[in-house]
């Protein structure tokens, strides 16, 4: 006689068999009130699934993470458009042999913003050195967007020393694509922006937001108004590249019409170099 667990099993087979049947096929998935309710996606992408849809959101990558022992990570934010030196390289030299001026104005900046590249991935490095030897429980996880630019630099770093890196990326019009640093089974999509935002707080004992555009912005003020309210631990801030930082940002103007407390200002700090940002969260923890 079966046991009850391969009969479950069996049946839950059944259902996703017919799925793959349909898209091996390429036939369309026709409503089956019939068919089982996890395994109707007809059904799930409801308007009125969507509280199901997001606990599944939550729940995926919440419990892979603890499976493999990610309980700890500094999130890296950043520009998805600085590239890797490399490539910086090679597009300024054909730009200077097309003779193009717009075309060599352009990549003179990506020549200028793959230092943010570089820097990124040196950061990480330094963070996947000092968990090498650590137990589960104390090691450090870069996590980043799971995109290009800043966040594949990151990851690219904690990669390079073999560590392993989390990608929460998003499901966007345009198609952000993974990565190839992120530790696959580490590698996460999201369609909703909140929950992403979520699991990059739930575990994060570190923010350094290096330059970068709206996204970058909200997220970094997402984690700042959650210290700042004491929803949330306070970790350690950090923004990597004063110049860029406080051109952008002139945030004096909020504490001058009292919309903010100088003290706020305390929240964060910035620095120039990939030590001097590891150091300032050794020292928050005394590491």
């Amino acid at each position: 006689m079966e046991h009850t667990q391969d009969i479950k099993q069996d049946r839950l087979a059944d259902a996703w068999a017919e799925l793959q049947a349909h898209s091996d096929t390429t036939a369309p998935l026709r409503p089956d009130s019939n068919r089982l309710a996890f395994a109707d996606p007809e059904f799930l992408l409801r308007r009125e699934t969507r509280a199901v849809r997001i606990q599944l959101e939550m729940l995926k990558p919440e419990l892979d993470q603890q499976e493999q022992g990610i309980e700890n990570t500094i999130v890296v934010f950043g520009s998805a458009r600085f590239p890797a030196p490399e490539q910086a390289s090679a597009a300024l030299q054909l730009a200077e042999e097309s003779g193009d001026a717009a075309a060599l104005i352009l990549a003179k900046r990506h020549m200028r913003n793959a230092a943010y590249y570089e820097q990124a991935r040196l950061f990480a490095r330094m963070v996947a050195e000092h968990s090498e030897s650590l137990p589960a429980s104390e090691k450090l996880f870069i996590c980043t967007g799971g995109g290009p630019g800043i966040m594949e630099a990151a990851n690219r770093g904690a990669h390079e020393m073999k560590a392993p890196t989390v990608g929460l990326n998003i499901v966007l019009p345009h198609e952000q694509t993974s990565n190839p640093y992120i530790s696959p089974s580490l590698n996460f999509k999201f369609h909703y922006f909140a929950l992403r935002k979520m699991h990059f707080m739930m575990r994060a004992k570190a923010l350094v937001a290096f330059p970068g555009g709206f996204g970058t912005l909200d997220e970094l003020f997402e984690v700042i108004t959650l210290v700042q309210t004491k929803k949330a631990k306070p970790v350690p801030i950090i923004l990597f590249g004063s110049d860029y930082w406080k051109r952008l940002l002139n945030l004096d103007v909020m504490i001058e019409e009292g919309a903010i407390s100088p003290d706020d200002l305390k929240l964060f700090q910035y620095v120039d170099e990939p030590q001097d940002a590891w150091s300032a969260i050794k020292a928050f923890y005394k590491l």
